[in-house]
């Protein structure tokens, strides 16, 4: 077991109630069986590791180089700061 695994199988507060098909039901009792492990705790761990890969895709941009060289040129070399900009800052 990982120590994300164990940290999680340890970890005893909220509950989630899922409803499933008695074949996916056979199934991930086959599995986690021979894991050492309860039908609850692999259940958990793969949909936590499934909800840690969705986050992680959402929250990573990727840029072409000319891209982010553009990006890093705006940052370090702002443009001045217009009237408007000044007016919307003063808010």
């Amino acid at each position: 077991m990982s120590s994300s695994t164990a940290s999680l199988a340890s970890t005893k507060g909220a509950r989630i109630n899922q409803s499933t098909s008695p074949e996916a039901m056979a199934l991930i009792d086959k599995v986690a069986d021979p894991l050492g492990t309860t039908v609850s705790a692999f259940m958990e761990q793969h949909a936590y590791e499934a909800a840690r890969q969705v986050t992680a895709a959402e929250d990573t941009l990727i840029l072409s180089r000319q891209a982010f060289e553009a990006f890093v040129a705006a940052c370090e070399n702002p443009p001045e700061a217009t009237a408007e900009l000044r007016r919307l800052l003063a808010r």
